[in-house]
């Protein structure tokens, strides 16, 4: 993976887009909140995410489990569960509309065919007593306004199924999913996402389950994804190598908010937060013999009882006492981008980001 100071190299954007460029981006989301009501009190998972998404661009969310990156993509979809909701709101527009504002009858029309979801165990989003072509037609069926049935819904079905790398596509969707092994059911499951041609594409950890070899598999239909259909990806994982060879721009997560937003190349160069900069000491560089890894002290917040000022702090080695009593702001690198550590920003020089 590639390492602070070095520039990981990337697949331009289609059509010259640009990941934080002036024009209204496909999804933006401001001020975004997520909360549930539990027996111990309210939980934040989402705290005020801003972000946004270009045409055709991969973002990546990373950050340790529980930073809330999940929820962040459930409740950009209104699938997070409304008996435990305690508050679900900000704005997510998507193009010209604010899905927030959606009734469900609506909502129901982009999910799954203008934004589709791929999650980290694709077992969830197949039948095992339906047969893998009839599956994917179905989606379709269910969202008529994104291609015609026939025979021309079949030719694109086994289409995507050779274009998801499966072995004689016309086998695979005659068979069941638990006949496959649990690489082509990733694939399967992309392929299904991508019948109704969506503009986004959200991957939650799809490569986690997976050895290394067909990870490697999968990320590359990802980035041919957005090469070959224009499709914008938001990719959540904790790998950060995977980031450094697939997406344009990431965003830190840590108790439930955003601590950093960069551009990928600018994030490895020059990581503004501590967070950030433990999360990039802590993985090992390849070529490099590393006898000991570098570890963040401590463990993440619970949720449910944060400390006062920065949820960070604790566990940072660079922490003032002032980051234990006040919230910390917002600090601008380069307009979308910023973090949130007002000491670093006050040691470091922030350059302008690589254009």
């Amino acid at each position: 993976m590639s390492e602070p100071g070095s520039t990981p190299e990337l697949l331009p954007l289609p059509d010259g887009a640009t990941p934080g460029a002036s024009g209204a981006p496909l999804l933006e989301v401001k001020n975004l909140r997520t909360h549930f009501n539990t027996p111990r009190g309210v939980l934040r998972a989402v705290d005020g995410v801003s972000l946004s998404v270009a045409r055709g661009e991969i973002l990546g969310i990373v950050g340790e489990s529980g930073s809330g990156k999940s929820v962040l993509a459930q409740s950009i979809l209104r699938v997070v569960p409304s008996a435990q909701r305690g508050l679900l709101e900000g704005s997510v527009r998507f193009g010209d509309v604010d899905l927030m504002q959606l009734d469900e009858e609506d909502m129901r029309r982009v999910r799954g065919a203008r934004i589709a979801m791929v999650t980290q165990n694709p077992s969830t989003a197949l039948n095992p007593v339906f047969r893998v072509g009839s599956q994917l037609l179905e989606t379709l069926r269910f969202h008529p306004d994104r291609g015609r049935g026939g025979a021309d819904a079949r030719a694109r079905m086994l289409a995507l199924l050779a274009e998801a790398q499966l072995p004689a596509p016309q086998r695979t969707a005659r068979s069941y999913p638990f006949q496959m092994s649990g690489g082509m059911k990733q694939r399967i499951a992309l392929a299904m996402a991508l019948m109704t041609e969506p503009e986004l594409l959200i991957a939650d950890e799809p490569t986690t389950a997976l050895d290394v070899t067909i990870q490697a598999q999968i990320l590359e239909l990802i980035r041919n994804v957005r090469r070959d259909h224009g499709t914008s990806v938001i990719l959540i994982t904790h790998d950060l190598g995977v980031v450094a060879r697939l997406c344009d721009t990431v965003a830190v997560m840590y108790a439930g908010r955003v601590v950093e937003y960069n551009r990928t190349a600018d994030l490895f160069a020059h990581p503004r937060h501590p967070y950030t900069q433990g999360l990039l000491a802590s993985n090992p560089v390849f070529g490099r013999r590393q006898d000991h890894l570098a570890a963040m002290p401590g463990q993440p917040p619970d949720l449910l009882s944060l400390p006062a000022g920065c949820a960070f702090a604790p566990r940072c080695m660079q922490a003032q006492p002032s980051c234990h009593q006040l919230d910390p702001p917002e600090v601008s690198i380069d307009p979308p981008f910023r973090h949130r550590c007002p000491v670093q920003a006050a040691r470091l020089p922030v350059r302008p980001a690589t254009p």
